[in-house]
């Protein structure tokens, strides 16, 4: 008779729908299915190696979290990435963390904050290792566990969507050499100090360094993107 701790825990598979969303919208954030680029339902199963009814729930999930856009005669595209749609998304993304930073200060965030210094350690190893989604990844968890300082869902939700739907810019600015002032090397080190100096101002219960620091953070990323844009 065999002991449970001799069983081996088999993990369970996912939903068919649920891996295609995770592979569709990975090649939407790394740029492989580029801004623009129509999402034939056919090429994807042919990409994927999944059918017709995984791929059409993903897409349906992927218009609802606003990842592509829908036409008229049932195609599917990628969304372009325009000026005024980059202004819009750090529009949302000042006015949201400037709020938490509001709420945060007065609350205990001790497991918040051990969340944050946790998702710094993997920003740094994907720096080292090269890995841009890698960054990505990291980056976007540690300004989730941010946004959950405010202890507020209806905050968090507005502020994931917004990090969400910036995943595609957050690629750009780890991947690529813009005409900005700071190299790529800099940039990195730059996230890593800024993501430091953030938790140590909300440590402190610093409500004007810590919304100075955020809009620091964010003026950064745009001056990227809009160098990407423009170039």
């Amino acid at each position: 008779m065999h002991s449970a701790a001799n069983k081996t825990v088999v993990p369970a598979r996912q939903p068919l729908g649920a891996v295609a969303y995770a592979q569709i919208c990975r090649r939407i954030i790394t740029l492989e299915y580029t801004p623009g680029a129509i999402l034939d339902e056919k090429e994807l199963m042919a990409d994927l190696g999944l059918g017709r009814t995984p791929i059409r729930e993903a897409l349906l999930r992927l218009a609802g979290e606003g990842w592509i856009e829908t036409q008229p005669n049932r195609s599917a595209v990628v969304p372009p990435i325009t000026i005024q749609a980059t202004r819009a998304v750090f529009e949302a993304m000042r006015v949201l963390e400037l709020g938490v930073a509001g709420l945060a200060v007065h609350q205990q965030i001790d497991r918040q904050l051990e969340e944050m210094h946790a998702a710094t350690i993997p920003v740094q190893e994907a720096i080292v290792a090269g890995d841009t989604l890698g960054m990505v990844e990291a980056n976007h968890t540690f300004h989730l566990a941010y946004a959950r300082c405010a202890m507020n869902d209806f905050l968090f939700r507005a502020c994931a969507d917004v990090r969400n739907q910036a995943k595609r810019l957050s690629f750009l600015s780890y991947a690529s050499e813009v005409g900005v002032s700071r190299s790529l090397a800099e940039h990195y080190d730059s996230v890593v100090s800024e993501h430091e100096a953030i938790i140590d101002a909300l440590l402190e219960r610093d409500e004007e360094r810590l919304k100075e620091l955020l809009l620091q953070h964010i003026a950064t990323f745009q001056r990227r993107i809009v160098a990407y844009i423009s170039s």
